[in-house]
């Protein structure tokens, strides 16, 4: 199955962004705070220097970590220095959920690359794309594997959201939190210019397409080594 959409691994261990990136499937990179936790990361600056240096050639989001708009746009202009491919990591709304709208529109007007994330409907989409300044490039990140979280399908709301984000140049639309391979085969199919995805679910990419048969022949043969490998014996 040939795909359009572009991938982008999640995460922030250097090793493991090494390794996801010589396998020639991913076409960029995003991180958040709960990744750099995750992977232990000390020094937001030098892992972030690390990574540039790393991947120049590739888009690369980071993301602000203030809760306070003033010390946001700091870290935004901070992040956005580091690097042309760097995109800066906007949520939707701070923890008290006061809007980043103003704030996202700013850095707009200043020619900033911007990743807009953590959003869920499709009035906040609007609300974004109609701030942003048409000489900029910018992600809209909306979190459809978190929407499928709660019993709704978001291939509605990614539909919808790719009509908005084709208003205005330079804007791509981005899947975010995939479940499974069938989240990329989605995301490719209503138009999500780009899809997050985890090294583990990156590794999966070669099942699209498999032979089901086959696939069933391949489980079966797994499960006998299993068990063989375990000695197990039910009959005595």
């Amino acid at each position: 199955m040939n795909l359009n959409i572009e991938i982008y691994a999640d995460g922030a261990d250097i090793e493991q962004m090494k390794n996801v990136f010589e396998s020639e499937k991913i076409d960029g990179f995003t991180t958040n705070p709960s990744l750099m936790k995750k992977a232990g990361i000390k020094d937001y600056k030098q892992f972030a220097d690390s990574v540039i240096k790393e991947f120049p050639n590739v888009p690369i989001s980071f993301e602000v970590f203030g809760d306070d708009f003033t010390v946001m746009k700091k870290e935004a202009e901070v992040l956005s220095s580091l690097g042309e491919n760097v995109f800066v990591k906007i949520p939707i709304m701070n923890s008290k959920g006061v809007s980043s709208v103003p704030l996202i529109k700013e850095l707009s007007a200043k020619g900033l690359k911007l990743n807009i994330t953590a959003l869920f409907t499709v009035e906040q989409v609007k609300s974004v794309v109609e701030v942003l300044s048409p000489s900029t490039k910018n992600i809209i990140s909306v979190f459809a594997g978190r929407i499928a979280d709660t019993g709704i399908d978001p291939t509605d709301i990614m539909i919808k959201s790719k009509e908005i984000c084709q208003t205005k140049d330079g804007i791509k639309l981005l899947w975010a939190s995939p479940r499974e391979v069938l989240n990329i085969v989605q995301a490719d199919e209503v138009g999500a210019d780009i899809i997050t995805c985890t090294p583990e679910l990156i590794s999966k990419l070669d099942t699209i397409g498999k032979d089901l048969e086959q696939f069933s022949l391949e489980t079966v043969q797994m499960f006998l080594k299993d068990s063989q490998n375990l000695g197990f014996s039910i009959i005595d």
